[in-house]
Order: C-alpha cells, then sequence, then structure tokens
C-alpha cells in the first residue's frame, strides 16, 4: 500500500515537471528562481530602508534632548568661511632696485615650487597658503634689504673679515704645532687635527666653541633652525610670526632647503680646490713648482692618483703610431712622464716604509752643503737674519750689528754730503748743520759700540779704538772713518771658530740654504728606496721635519726659571740685611736684590737684578691685563703710604714679594700661560727695567714689535691698532702676512724690513689714496650690480635653466687627489720671486701650503663659513645681542665643557694656597 502511494507520488510529480517544461519551455526555472531571489531581496531593501528612517528620527530627537544649542560665534565662523575669500596682491618690488628683484623674485618661485608646491596640490588647490608663505618671504627680504643699506659695510670687509679669516688660520697654525709636539702617529689625522683644532679654538675663544654644528649633521640642523628663526622673528611682522604653521614652513626652507646645501657646498674641499683653479687660472701651471709639491707631498693618495695618470698618459703615447718630428716630441713626453712616475713611486715607497732623514743623517752630510760666502750673506736679507740669529746665541751680536750699523751709516753720510755739495753750488749754506747731524751719528755708534760703557762691547785692538777717537774729536767725520775697524771685524767674522766657521756646521746653515732654495743633492739615482732623490731646488718633507727638530723648541722648555730675593744687596750705599734703601735726589726706596736661575740645555746662567717695589706694581699691570684669569692667581702686596721704609715692613714685604715670585714662576702656571714665561724672563733680565704700561705699548707699533701674546686669550684682532701710520693696507698685509708665513716668530730686523717693504709697495700704489681704493671696492661689492650678479650666480647654480639641480655626484677620488696637487701647484707658482726673496723659498712654500691644507677639511671649513656668517649678522643687527645669542646656541659644546673642567682644575690648588 505504502509503495504504491510513493509510485503514485513521483508519478503526478514528473508528469507536472513534463508538462511545465513543455508549456514554459527549459529556461523557465531559472527565470522562476530569479524571480524568488528578487521578491527577497525586495524585503530586505525595505526593511534597511524602514530602519535607516526611523533611526534618525530618533538620533534627532536626542540631540535636541540632551546637547546645548549651537552658539551664535560659530555659526558666524562658519558663515565668514563660506564667503568668497579676498584676493591677496603681491608687490613684487623687494630692495628697491629692479636688477636684484628679478633674480630673487625667480629664486623665491623656484623655491616654492620646488620645496612646498610639489606636495601641497595632492592635499588642496586653495592657493592662499602659498601666496602667504610667498608674502612672508618677501616681508622678511624687503627688512633685511632696509637693514642692509643702514650699514657702514667698510669696517666688516677690511678689519672684521680678515681678523676672523686670520684668527681661524692662527688656531689652524696651533693645532699642526700641537700635533707635532705630541707626536700622536697612530691615530687618523684628519680626526686628530679636526679636534685638536676645536680644543685651541675654546681655549683662544674661552666663551665659545662650533665643534658640534661642524661635526655633527643634527646639531648643524637645529642650529640652523634657530638661526632661521631668529631671523624670521626679527625681519617678519609680529602678525606673520604668530603664524607657526608659516613660520614652520618658511623657517624650513630657508634653513633646509637654502643655507644647509649652499654650506655644504662651499665647505666642501674638492669644491674650493677647483675655484682656487678657476681664480687663477690665467697662470701657466711651472713645471718646477709642479715637482716640488710632488716631492714634499706627504699624502700617498696624492701621489698615487699623479702616478696612475702618468702612467695612463705612457700607455696612451706608446701606443701612438707616429714617424718623423713627432717622434722627438713624444719621446720627450715619455721621458718627463717617466720620470714623475718615478718620484711618484720614490716617495710612496718612502712614506710607506716610514723612512725619514733624521738629525744625526743630516749632520752627516752637511760636508756635501753649498758654501755661501761670508759677503753674500750679510748683504743678502734672507740670509742674514739666520746668521744674525746665530751670532746672538754665539754672544757675537755687537760685531754684526757694529758692522751692518756703519753700512748704514757710510751710504747715509754719502747721501748728506752729496745734498750738501749741490746746496753749496746754488749758493745755500747748511755746512754746520749737516756736519753736526754726522757728527752726532758717528758719537752714537762710538758710544754703542767701542767706547768703554758699551754693553756688550765690540772686541777690537785698542790702538784702533783711540785712533778712532782721536779723529772724532778733532776731525771733521766722513763716511769713510769706521772702515778700518768694520774691516777689521768683518776679518773676526770671517775667521773667528765661534761665528762663520762654526755657523757653516750649524742647523741654522742647513735651514739658510732651504730658505735660498739651494738645498739640494744633484745626484739623482731613483733608487728603489728613495735614498737618491734629488730635491731640485726644495727640500723634501723629511728634511723639514729634521730641521724642524733641530731648532724649533718650544717656548716654555727652552726658558725655565728661579727666582727668590737674596738678603745681600751689592751697591755703594749701606742697605739693610734685607733690602737696600737708596737715595736718589732725595728720594728714598727701597731696592730687592733678585738671584735669578736660568736652566737651558748647555747649563745654568745665574745672575742677580734689582729692582723696586714700583717696578713689580708695573710688571703685575701688564700681566695681568694681558692674561685675564691671571689676575685671580697672583695679588701682589699692597702699597703703604706711610713708614713704608720700616725695617719689619719691608722684611714682610720681601716674603710677600718672595711669594709672589715662585707663585709666578711655578710650573703649573707657565704651563696653563706659556707666553708668561717670556714676560718674566724680559722683567728678571740684568739690565735696567723699562717702565710705563703705557710706554711698553707704544714704543712700536703692535704688529712690529715682538710681543708674546698668548693665543688662548687674544683673536688677531687684538694686534689691530692705530699707530701703524693709519694705513688700512699696511694693517692687512702686514696682519696676514703674520698668521700666514709666522713672522711673529722670526726676528725684528726682518720684520721692520717687512714692513718697510709693504710701505713702499703701497706708496708705491699711488700713496696712501689706497685707503680711499679699499673703500671704493667694498661700494663698489655692495653695489646693486654686484648683488644682483651673485644672487644670479646662485639662482644658476642651485637652478640651471630653472630646473632643480641634480644632487652632484661625489667626483673619483683620483680626480680629487689630482685637483689638491693642481691646486697647490698653481697657489706656489703664482707666488712672486720678491717674496721669496724677503722671506725665504722655504717659508714662503711652507705658507702656502698651510693655507691650502687648512681649508682640506670640511670641518674647519664649515668652521670659518659659521664664524663668517656670525660676523654678518652682528655686523647687520649691533643692537640685537647676536654674540650672546651665538654663545647661548654653541653651548653644548664637549670641547667647552672640557675647556671648563680643566680651567677649574688648574685654578683650584692655586685658590686654595690663597
Amino acid at each position: 500500500m505504502l509503495a504504491e502511494t510513493s509510485l503514485s507520488i513521483w508519478g503526478w510529480g514528473s508528469l507536472c515537471v513534463v508538462l511545465f517544461l513543455i508549456t514554459f519551455g527549459p529556461f523557465a526555472i531559472f527565470y522562476f528562481t530569479f524571480y524568488i531571489l528578487c521578491f527577497v531581496g525586495g524585503g530586505f531593501v525595505v526593511t534597511l530602508l524602514f530602519g535607516k528612517t526611523n533611526s534618525e528620527k530618533y538620533l534627532e530627537l536626542c540631540e535636541h534632548s540632551f546637547l546645548p544649542p549651537t552658539s551664535f560665534g560659530i555659526t558666524k565662523c562658519i558663515e565668514e568661511m563660506k564667503q568668497e575669500s579676498k584676493p591677496i596682491k603681491i608687490d613684487r618690488r623687494l630692495t628697491g632696485a629692479y636688477i636684484i628683484d628679478e633674480p630673487l623674485q625667480q629664486v623665491i618661485q623656484f623655491s616654492l615650487r620646488d620645496y612646498v608646491q610639489y606636495w601641497y596640490y595632492t592635499l588642496s588647490d586653495d592657493e592662499s597658503f602659498l601666496l602667504e608663505i610667498r608674502q612672508a618671504l618677501q616681508n622678511a627680504l624687503i627688512q633685511f634689504s632696509s637693514r642692509s643699506k643702514e650699514i657702514d659695510w667698510q669696517p666688516y670687509f677690511t678689519t672684521r673679515l680678515v681678523d676672523d679669516f686670520a684668527t681661524h688660520l692662527r688656531v689652524f697654525r696651533k693645532a699642526q704645532q700641537r700635533i707635532t709636539e705630541k707626536e700622536e702617529q697612530d691615530k687618523d689625522g684628519a680626526e686628530d687635527l679636526v679636534d685638536t683644532f676645536f680644543e685651541v679654538e675654546v681655549e683662544m675663544e674661552e666663551k665659545i666653541c662650533r665643534d658640534l654644528v661642524c661635526t655633527s649633521p643634527k646639531d648643524e640642523e637645529g642650529f640652523l633652525r634657530d638661526l632661521c628663526e631668529v631671523l624670521l622673528y626679527l625681519l617678519l611682522p609680529p602678525g606673520d610670526f604668530q603664524n607657526k604653521i608659516m613660520r614652520y614652513f618658511v623657517r624650513e626652507i630657508l634653513s633646509q632647503g637654502i643655507l644647509l646645501p649652499l654650506i655644504n657646498q662651499l665647505s666642501d674641499p674638492d669644491y674650493i680646490n677647483q675655484y682656487f683653479i678657476w681664480m687663477i687660472r690665467d697662470s701657466i701651471c711651472n713645471y718646477e713648482a709642479f715637482m716640488n709639491i710632488v716631492k714634499v707631498s706627504d699624502k700617498i693618495g696624492e701621489l698615487e692618483a699623479v702616478r696612475d695618470k702618468a702612467a695612463e698618459e705612457l700607455q696612451y703615447l706608446r701606443s701612438l703610431d707616429t714617424a718623423g718630428d713627432d717622434i722627438n716630441t713624444i719621446k720627450n713626453q715619455i721621458n718627463s712622464l717617466l720620470f714623475v712616475k718615478k718620484v711618484c713611486d720614490s716617495r710612496i715607497l718612502r712614506l710607506q716604509s716610514g723612512k725619514e732623514i733624521d738629525a744625526v743623517k743630516l749632520a752627516a752630510n752637511f760636508g756635501k752643503l753649498c758654501t755661501v760666502p761670508l759677503d753674500i750673506i750679510l748683504v743678502n736679507n734672507v740670509a742674514l737674519q739666520f746668521f744674525m740669529d746665530y751670532m746672538q746665541q754665539m754672544g757675537g751680536q755687537a760685531h754684526l750689528f757694529f758692522w751692518m750699523t756703519v753700512e748704514g751709516y757710510r751710504v747715509t753720510a754719502q747721501k748728506q754730503l752729496e745734498v750738501l755739495f749741490s746746496l753749496q753750488k746754488d749758493g745755500m749754506h747748511q755746512t754746520a748743520q749737516t756736519k753736526g747731524l754726522l757728527r752726532t751719528a758717528a758719537v752714537g755708534i762710538y758710544d754703542q759700540y767701542l767706547s768703554e760703557k758699551a754693553s756688550p762691547r765690540v772686541n777690537i785692538d785698542d790702538n784702533l779704538v783711540a785712533k778712532l777717537a782721536e779723529k772724532l774729536n778733532n776731525e771733521d767725520p766722513t763716511p769713510e772713518i769706521f772702515d778700518e775697524i768694520q774691516r777689521k771685524v768683518y776679518d773676526l767674522m770671517l775667521r773667528d771658530e765661534r761665528f762663520y766657521p762654526s755657523f757653516k756646521q750649524h742647523a741654522l746653515y742647513v735651514r739658510m740654504l732651504a730658505e735660498l732654495d739651494m738645498l739640494k743633492d744633484p745626484s739623482f739615482r731613483g733608487s728603489d728606496d728613495g735614498e737618491g732623490e734629488s730635491f731640485n731646488g726644495s727640500p723634501t718633507g723629511s728634511i723639514n721635519l729634521s730641521l724642524d727638530d733641530l731648532t724649533n723648541v718650544p717656548a716654555d722648555e727652552s726658558i725655565q726659571l728661579h727666582a727668590y730675593i737674596s738678603d745681600t744687596v751689592y751697591a755703594d750705599y749701606d742697605p739693610y740685611t734685607v733690602a737696600g734703601v737708596c737715595n736718589d735726589h732725595g728720594k728714598t726706596y727701597a731696592l730687592y736684590a733678585i738671584t735669578v736661575r736660568r736652566r737651558t740645555p748647555n747649563g745654568d746662567e745665574v745672575w742677580k737684578t734689582y729692582r723696586r717695589y714700583s717696578d713689580f706694581h708695573d710688571f703685575h699691570m701688564r700681566i695681568t691685563e694681558q692674561f685675564e684669569n691671571l689676575a685671580n692667581l697672583l695679588k701682589l702686596p699692597g702699597k703703604k703710604t706711610f713708614n713704608n721704609m720700616d725695617r719689619d715692613f719691608l722684611e714682610k714685604r720681601k716674603k710677600d714679594l718672595n711669594a709672589y715670585l715662585q707663585l709666578l714662576l711655578a710650573p703649573e702656571v707657565m704651563k696653563a700661560y706659556p707666553a708668561l714665561a717670556h714676560y718674566a724672563y724680559d722683567f728678571l733680565e740684568n739690565k735696567a727695567y723699562s717702565k710705563g704700561k703705557g710706554d711698553f705699548a707704544r714704543k712700536e707699533p703692535p704688529l712690529m714689535q715682538k710681543t708674546y701674546v698668548d693665543p688662548k686669550h687674544c683673536r688677531v684682532a687684538a694686534h689691530l691698532d692705530d699707530n701703524v701710520d693709519d694705513n688700512v693696507p699696511l694693517k692687512i698685509m702686514l696682519l696676514l702676512m703674520d698668521e700666514i708665513f709666522d713672522l711673529k716668530e722670526r726676528n725684528q730686523w726682518l720684520r721692520r724690513n717687512i714692513k718697510n717693504l709693504l710701505q713702499q709697495l703701497i706708496r708705491a700704489m699711488h700713496g696712501y689714496t689706497i685707503n680711499k681704493k679699499i673703500v671704493d671696492h667694498v661700494d663698489w661689492m655692495t653695489s646693486p650690480e654686484q648683488v644682483a650678479d651673485a644672487v644670479k650666480r646662485f639662482r644658476d647654480a642651485f637652478w640651471p635653466n630653472g630646473i632643480l639641480a641634480e644632487t652632484v655626484p661625489r667626483r673619483d677620488n683620483a680626480i680629487r687627489m689630482r685637483t689638491r696637487i693642481a691646486g697647490k701647484t698653481k697657489l706656489l707658482g703664482i707666488m712672486p720671486d720678491e717674496l721669496k726673496h724677503i722671506l725665504g723659498a722655504e717659508t714662503t712654500r711652507k705658507g702656502i701650503l698651510r693655507v691650502f691644507e687648512m681649508f682640506q677639511h670640511t670641518q674647519l671649513n664649515k668652521r670659518l663659513i659659521y664664524v663668517f656668517l656670525e660676523g654678518f649678522l652682528e655686523t647687520l643687527f649691533p643692537v640685537y645681542g647676536f654674540p650672546d645669542l651665538f654663545k647661548k646656541l654653541h653651548s653644548h659644546s664637549k670641547q667647552m665643557q672640557r675647556y671648563m673642567h680643566r680651567l677649574q682644575s688648574t685654578q683650584a690648588p692655586f685658590l686654595q694656597k690663597r
């Protein structure tokens, strides 16, 4: 029964399906399914819309029920924002000069386009923000231009700029000297030099050091941001400055988009070297200068670059197929390149092996040196200064000075007599006056060098001296009156073993030959170890090292003084036991006898000198003004108006002055103030003490006197004084020559000759009207045409053809090294021979290469740029306290912190003793 029922259901179902398919077709089932899905989907949509409508109505009811009503101010603000913004009008005038404004506007446009617009338009199409930034930049430039027009730039360019450069060079020179003294060859030279440089800087500046800004990119970016924000505060209107978003945008554009790339480019040594070569592009490369540079180079990278280039050129020349006359030219070129390659290989091998010519080997080769006759030495400026130094060491300076003084007297007397004869022919009579002047000069020479009271006295035959004295008393002076004694003095210097014969065996003689460009070995054999390398007119670096080791003794090692006030005074009056009491024209004063012991490598020297309390007081005033912190360590006993000749008082003052001397000459104080030793030696020397703190400073112009100024407490500008004939060019030339060629260490005679030479040179160039030329040149440099040209060069460098310049790839190291060689060759080649004749070839070469080497360190170049920038801003805004601001910005310097710690540890023992 169940089976029949199931069969009937399947049968009727199959029949219905067949009839449905026959009636509606085979696709009817799909239509039916689609209709069912649409019905179900429509139901869901209707339900969703119904729920959304009811939910919105419910939320609206909740908002009106629980939230406070909207304030009127917000509605007003919304209405104003919906209104159309007013267009911002940009005034394209910036400086008042169209030739400057046009390139400046292009720089602003390019900066906004490449640093702001390229990302801003992806966020918004509103132009108002970009226009406001442009307006802010223009307002800053307008204020900057107005301020610049109010400043007199002549003092900055003629004094401050020169001082900053010369001081930078002084710090670099001191750093090199300190590294040489330490002989730290294990460390990397560049890093060690940079660290030492900033150590010297903080010792000199005392309150500021720029090491972090120059060595840390992160600190440099922060410094530029802070500086730009300060400038924007000064240049922007208050409303624009208070807009933080716009201010930050402008700050980032100035610091990161303009200043930082510019500083990085200007501080690149390779860029500076290329600029040097471009500046002197008209000069022809000197082959001799090139070979000298190669032979004295101590950089293996430079030598390898030159050697590889020579090998490349050799390979090219040997590949040429030539005949006839060309083959001789090519052979000569090949021989020259082979010689250059051999010199480079020899020098590289010497540097790698560490073979240097030491003092013993140098002394053993003295017999091969050139012989310079004494008569040539006496008439050559360079040679004479070395012979003068040697004679002073041997105690024979009186003979040399007498010979030179007589030479000057003879020339002067001949000119005076010629003028006298010409006046007599014209009927004018000045015979008595002229002869009186000559007699005074001759008697002065006699008293200074030949009389019994002369100190030091020229040791010569007494009969000749007596004969001369008789002539001076009974006859009119003639130009030849000293000739006989002068010949005797010349023969004495020539034949006495203490003088010229020993001078030829002294290290100063070798240095003299180096300065005369005569220290050479004619036999170049090109040995593999470099032993036979010829100097060819310039000594190698190893020779220079040996010469410096022989003669350059630091002052703190060559002068070691010990002094105390003794109990006995050797005089013609009756002294107290503790000190002498003198009566001079009715004035009574105490005189203290000081026993001085000076230790030298050759033994001890002991002498006595006599000083009054007023001498001590004058000396104390000098050194405390020269060394600022010394006043906190040294305390001079006070004065006493009444009963100052009392025995007990003199005993107490003697003890106090003794304590003063012991503290003054303590090794710790001498180490902290190296230049103080020279002042102490001058005070304790066995001679009459020259009083007058003011008179001491006025005896000679500061640039020409041999004063030992501690570089830790004095910038180069401390030497700029109005005493040098009020002549700005002379000041500048002397200042730069002092630092470049290190002339402060030379004798006064050479320095006076240099001063006279520069004065003659300046007077020859239209006399003192050159001062006006300098002023005119500064005006020309700051003229609209030159400023516009500088802006255009900046625009073309960063946006050539209006397109942002791509980052220049770093040039190959070999090319950079060859550029260094080319730059040094160019600089050495343009040096005039007249300068070498005055200063010496070796001094000239060292000075030029010192300046070049100073620019080969990126960190030091950045320091110089930031110093120039600080000086520029201090000049532009003199009343806003920029010096204090820079001290704060550099206050996190690690070198400054270490210096302050050392200073406190140095002063602590002396403060405890007091």
